[in-house]
């Protein structure tokens, strides 16, 4: 577009995002914020005169209905109303279970799959995907707990460790937050990497998160054996993750033969004994990370990992992010430097000028490189 030419008007990107009771709320209004606030910015810029999409959220029945954290959101129309889209989204929840049961809705969602250009899901929505078929031979993801879950429904095309996946025109987002990352990225698929990532400066959000999902997920949470002697253990390795941790150690504790002690620790923890030593080592440097200055030398050895470089390469290998970047990620800057940095980063409105149309996009990667 030339200087001195109006800004072209056209349709408008229609975005259908598909509730039903007690669907997840961030699911829902994640996504659509993103959506709503690149049209927002272009229409500052100058570089559309109308609405780049336009959102609408439907369910079973137009009106209100109450999401999970029992704020009610309203529903323009039926889904049975809606016939055209350019992206559907189904978002997730606890409602998903009683959402799949619906043969009515997944015969419409069927159809409407095949017929708009891009659909996908947000979350559990991946579940009900997965129930009208729409994900075999695809590659999907869903939030960790259900990872499992939908391993059953869909097989190998799981990806475990995703925030969002893209498999043709079809796209699924790990859980609630994963979501507004994966609208970006299909901002940034519609246009182009300098408005995607000026809508993530503006919602304060990474264009591109480090590390996939594994790291906001605790896997031992629910891992404690039943059997006194080994919980008696587990909490034993909790305390001493510092020492010698091997099996024919732990098989000793228990005076139990190695061979028999690991048969009867899978059995119990539901993963081999060197499995679930590093888990615990690496979740307490996570721990570590999160709440301490500790240098990493002294987090390696507190936690048992020995050297700098084997923390390194164990974060790296389970959750693709470096202890360094994990730490800046999960702690960040204070309140103070955040306000002081912004401050002396951030232009006037008045200082991009004309020549600035993408000056703030351009401002928003080199602040995200940082």
């Amino acid at each position: 577009m030339t200087a001195g030419t109006p800004p072209l008007r056209r349709r408008p990107h229609h975005v259908v995002m598909v509730a039903y009771p007690d669907v997840q709320i961030l699911d829902v209004t994640g996504p659509l914020e993103v959506f709503s606030r690149a049209s927002r910015w272009m229409q500052d810029q100058g570089i559309r005169r109308d609405l780049a999409y336009r959102v609408e959220v439907v369910a079973p029945r137009a009106g209100a209905f109450p999401t999970s954290s029992g704020v009610r959101l309203v529903a323009e129309r039926s889904y049975r109303e809606v016939t055209r889209a350019d992206t559907l989204l189904v978002a997730g929840g606890r409602g998903h279970i009683a959402a799949r049961q619906h043969a009515e809705f997944l015969a419409w969602l069927t159809r409407m799959a095949a017929r708009v250009p891009r659909f996908g899901s947000v979350c559990t929505g991946a579940l009900i995907l997965a129930a009208c078929g729409l994900l075999e031979g695809r590659r999907a993801t869903t939030h960790w707990a259900y990872l499992e879950e939908l391993h059953q429904l869909i097989g190998n095309g799981v990806c475990h460790d995703a925030i969002y996946t893209r498999d043709g025109n079809l796209y699924t987002s790990a859980g609630v937050t994963a979501g507004i990352d994966m609208a970006l990225a299909m901002i940034e698929a519609d246009h182009g990497n300098a408005v995607a990532l000026a809508v993530a400066r503006e919602l304060v959000m990474f264009l591109k998160r480090p590390g996939g999902q594994s790291q906001f997920s605790d896997h031992l949470a629910a891992q404690f054996s039943e059997d006194a002697g080994l919980r008696e253990l587990q909490l034993w390795m909790l305390e001493h993750l510092d020492q010698d941790l091997s099996v024919p150690r732990l098989a000793a504790r228990l005076a139990q033969s190695e061979r028999s002690f690991a048969r009867h620790f899978a059995d119990g923890v539901g993963m081999a004994p060197g499995h679930y030593v590093r888990h615990l080592r690496l979740n307490a440097a996570r721990r570590q990370l999160e709440q301490t200055n500790l240098p990493l030398a002294q987090i390696a050895r507190r936690c048992g990992l020995g050297t700098p470089e084997t923390l390194r390469r164990s974060f790296i290998a389970a959750l693709g992010v470096a202890p360094g970047a994990y730490r800046e990620r999960f702690r960040g800057a204070s309140a103070s430097e955040t306000t002081a940095n912004s401050r002396a980063r951030s232009p006037s409105r008045s200082a991009l000028g004309l020549r600035g149309r993408f000056g703030r996009a351009r401002l928003a990667e080199a602040n995200l490189r940082r």
